[in-house]
């Protein structure tokens, strides 16, 4: 090796101890860490080479594996200076070899399972993962029905590469150090400074931090420039600080944030009179008859590249038909990626955070804003149907916390026909919907119900021989969205029919797009959605102006006839709206967009991210284009980005 046996491997080994074990684990783990980053990399050429990242990748990556290291070996460290002082040294020994089996676990498993995350969500492990946890039931339907190979693989590389940890920490640790006591104590304060610097990796005020290796506008490259471990670690701690919008984006004195915000609502001559409740002002309906009861029907997955009238796949006939028949939006919106997301704007028009969505935040749990609470106000009934357990996502909580008098889920069904990982069939779900609606009817006052849907959703399991499969394999995304859309059209067919038809305004809407990815800080294409308001009394039209799920809930209130005062901040489409009023916003991982109308020069876009300074862009054929920052637009986005952080905290929508 020509190296003396003075300086032979085995010899610092003996005279290293545990100190070479733990330099044994560094060296495995970030070689490891890299041949997984140089995987994914070239799995994801494509995005990669295109805009040449390498570079940005993997020196952003050494800097984030050594800081996820530094930290995991602090501990570590800590134990080997403690058994050099105590007796215990056999104890504390064996506590090491399994804390760093155990890292070495961490590390190799979520490094395994991040291709089939990316797959998904077009991002590495990251809080969704850890929200999924507390619904173990469903999420492991989920994956034993759809990700059987994925399993197996993650089960496998864990096997082996716990094993060969194993034989390598055994191997390597043969004896207590052996240096001379001043050597030691300058080894141990020098490991101390390397893995304290190691963990902060910045000379600055701020430890190491995402925002700090970010270098693209494609969200994946700045997240193959993390480590899976370390993305789900940083997302435990913001999730335990639940970080507001100021600290992510910016602060805005909150009396101009109130005024840029006010001046964008519909009505400029609107009175807000309520300090406690700073939106809040008085909507007067559209329709001025006998109320009308209403019901949405949330679409699971449905984005708009799924539905043929919205050029996208030809899946949705029936959604389709709706679009010939009843009022039909273009151009609309979703706020977010997730199911609680579209719940959180639809059915309360606040808007979106980077933190968890109010359906999961503690303070909103009683007496916050939902225009269920709204129409029991007003002597409705209001109920919600799903076909799985609704306790999932904390849906059951919140609901009932919140004005909604009733919950039907798949234990109060009549009749299942089909069981899939997330419950009930849309058909059998749309049969008991069909029976509660029914018996509704029949007590005789106006009523509510929302109705979400499931069928859509991985691993897209649904009855045989229901529809003409459009991909060969049966359990895929198409064939799923297509059977969804079969199960509606029957409910409609059969809703026609009902007593409750000619009282009743009706919704069709997504709650979000599918598998949101695309190289872009925000891939604004994947939260439009379909939407389609229809029932008796409801002109067929085609609504091309900008809009966002934001605007919903206040446009139903509007159409069956529900006035009074709420703090909505979204437009009522049933009256006329001025191009400057037209706006959508969406919240990305860590990332806000704020889209203006803008009729014939495309729309102008301002993205705010984590500590960065706000960009502006043109939306264009799909694409968005770098342009110059309008200052007033930007505090517009800003006010708008802060809000709901604000609204939360202050309980102005209580």
């Amino acid at each position: 090796m020509g190296i003396t046996d003075k300086f032979s491997v085995a010899q610092l080994q003996n005279k290293l101890g545990p100190y070479w074990v733990l330099l044994t684990f560094f060296s495995l783990s970030l070689t490891m860490l890299t041949l997984a980053r140089f995987s994914l990399s070239v799995w994801q050429g494509e995005r990669v080479f295109s805009s040449h990242a390498w570079l940005n990748i993997f020196i952003g990556g050494l800097r984030v594996d050594t800081a996820t290291l530094s930290y995991i070996l602090m501990p570590a460290l800590l134990l080997i200076i403690i058994s050099t002082l105590i007796s215990k040294q056999h104890l504390i020994r064996g506590i090491i070899k399994y804390y760093l089996l155990l890292m070495a676990a961490l590390l190799i498993f979520f490094e395994v399972i991040t291709p089939t995350f990316i797959n998904e969500y077009d991002l590495r492990p990251n809080r969704l993962f850890i929200e999924y946890l507390i619904y173990p039931k469903e999420v492991s339907r989920m994956i034993f029905a759809g990700y059987k190979i994925e399993v197996f693989a993650t089960l496998l590389f864990l096997i082996v590469g716990v094993k060969l940890a194993t034989k390598v920490f055994t191997s390597q640790w043969r004896s207590h150090c052996q240096l001379p006591i001043i050597k030691h104590s300058l080894l141990v304060i020098s490991l101390l400074c390397l893995t304290v610097l190691g963990a902060r990796n910045s000379l600055g005020h701020r430890p190491l931090n995402p925002a700090m290796v970010a270098f693209s506008t494609d969200h994946l490259l700045n997240d193959l420039s993390l480590n899976s471990l370390y993305s789900v670690a940083f997302a435990i701690k913001q999730l335990g600080n639940e970080k507001s919008s100021q600290d992510f984006y910016g602060a805005i004195p909150e009396e101009e944030l109130l005024a840029l915000v006010r001046a964008s609502m519909q009505n400029e001559q609107a009175v807000f009179n309520d300090a406690s409740a700073p939106t809040k002002t008085f909507h007067q309906a559209a329709y001025q008859g006998k109320p009308k009861n209403l019901v949405i029907i949330l679409q699971e997955s449905l984005g708009a590249r799924y539905v043929g009238t919205l050029g996208g796949l030809p899946l949705t006939p029936n959604i389709d038909k709706l679009y010939q028949q009843g009022w039909g939006f273009d151009n609309l919106y979703a706020t977010g990626t997730r199911s609680v997301r579209g719940i959180e704007a639809v059915i309360t028009g606040f808007t979106p955070t980077p933190s968890r969505a109010v359906v999961k935040l503690d303070k909103s749990q009683r007496d916050f804003f939902t225009i269920a609470d709204f129409l029991s106000k007003q002597n409705y009934h209001t109920q919600f149907i799903y076909g799985g357990e609704s306790h999932f996502d904390n849906m059951q909580s919140f609901f009932l916390g919140n004005g909604f008098q009733h919950i039907v889920d798949s234990n109060d069904f009549a009749n299942i026909d089909f069981n899939g990982s997330w419950g009930a069939s849309d058909e059998d779900l749309f049969n008991q919907a069909d029976i509660e609606l029914t018996k509704l009817q029949q007590q005789g006052k106006p009523f509510f119900s929302l109705v979400f849907s499931s069928s859509n959703h991985s691993p897209y399991e649904f009855p045989d021989n229901k529809i003409t499969l459009y991909d060969k394999q049966k359990q895929t995304r198409n064939n799923a969205a297509k059977y969804a859309d079969y199960a509606l059209g029957t409910f409609i067919e059969k809703a026609k029919q009902s007593s409750y038809w000619d009282d009743t305004v009706f919704i069709v809407i997504a709650d979000h797009d599918s598998r949101v990815s695309g190289a872009s800080l925000v891939p604004i294409e994947h939260f439009r959605i379909p939407a389609v308001i229809f029932g008796k009394g409801i002109n067929a039209k085609r609504d091309h102006q900008l809009a966002s799920q934001l605007d919903i809930p206040t446009t139903l209130l509007s159409l069956i006839g529900a006035s009074g005062e709420h703090p909505m901040i979204g437009r009522d489409l049933a009256q006329p709206i001025a191009d400057n009023k037209q706006r959508a916003m969406m919240q990305y991982d860590k990332n806000f967009a704020y889209i203006t109308g803008n009729s014939g020069q495309g729309n102008k876009v301002v993205i705010l991210q984590p500590q960065k300074p706000a960009t502006t862009y043109i939306y264009t054929q799909d694409k968005l284009v770098p342009t110059s920052n309008d200052p007033q637009l930007v505090k517009k986005a800003l006010a708008h980005a802060n809000l709901g952080n604000l609204a939360y905290q202050n309980g102005w929508y209580h």
